[in-house]
């Protein structure tokens, strides 16, 4: 599972109010951009009928016109199974953080 977050840019190891909470850094398609979307495990989780959890996030960003869909599956325990990103995708948070320090320059 951890493997998950750290290949599809999930962030972990977080504490407090934000261990509950879950980072990934999105790129829509064909846009530069790249929008941070926060998922919180106590609110954000829909029921499947399976018993699993989902949740769906729309993204879209300031400066580009084309959305991009987050869907994240969990099992009954909270435990994340599969990633998945429509019309982008996931980027790493090391990249994001060199793509803002990139755009500060600018």
């Amino acid at each position: 599972m951890g493997f998950l977050r750290r290949l599809f840019g999930g962030g972990g190891g977080a504490t407090g109010a934000d261990a509950w909470a879950l980072t990934y850094y999105v790129r829509p398609k064909r846009c530069h951009e790249i929008l941070p979307v926060r998922v919180d495990l106590r609110n954000d989780l829909s029921l499947t009928d399976d018993g699993g959890y989902f949740v769906r996030k729309v993204v879209r960003g300031e400066r580009c016109p084309f959305p991009a869909e987050l869907h994240l599956s969990f099992d009954a325990n909270r435990k994340l199974t599969q990633v998945g990103v429509q019309d982008g995708e996931t980027i790493e948070e090391a990249v994001y953080h060199e793509w803002l320090a990139k755009r500060k320059d600018e």
